[in-house]
C-alpha cells in the first residue's frame, strides 16, 4: 500500500512548476500591480495558477494537459489559470489594503 510516485508524475509535477513560472512572470505582465507583492510572490502565484488552470482545463474542458511540456494548450490553461488566480489575488489584497487604509 503507501503512495506510488512514478518518475512521470515527478517529470509532470516538475514541469508545471516550471510553466508556473513562466506563467505567472507573464501574466504578472499583463496584470501589472494587480496583486500586491513583489515578483517572488507572482511566481508563486503563477505555479498554483498553472496546477488551478491545468485542473481547470482537464476536468471542466476535457482537454489533455498533461500531453507534453511543449503543448500549446498546457501552456494555454496555466498562462488562464495563472491569470484567475492573480486577478483573485488582486482583489483580495487589494481589499485588505482598503480597509486597512480607511482605518488609518
Amino acid at each position: 500500500m503507501g503512495s506510488h510516485v512514478t518518475t512521470d508524475s515527478l517529470v509532470g509535477l516538475l514541469s508545471w512548476i516550471i510553466i508556473g513560472l513562466v506563467a505567472g512572470a507573464i501574466a504578472r505582465a499583463v496584470l501589472p500591480g494587480r496583486a500586491g507583492g513583489g515578483w517572488l510572490t507572482s511566481l508563486v502565484v503563477g505555479v498554483v495558477g498553472a496546477i488551478v488552470g491545468g485542473y481547470i482545463g482537464r476536468h471542466y474542458f476535457g482537454a489533455s494537459t498533461n500531453e507534453s511540456i511543449f503543448d500549446i494548450g498546457t501552456w494555454l490553461w496555466a498562462f488562464l489559470g495563472s491569470l484567475l488566480v492573480l486577478a483573485i489575488v488582486g482583489l483580495v489584497a487589494g481589499g485588505r489594503s482598503r480597509r486597512s487604509r480607511s482605518r488609518a
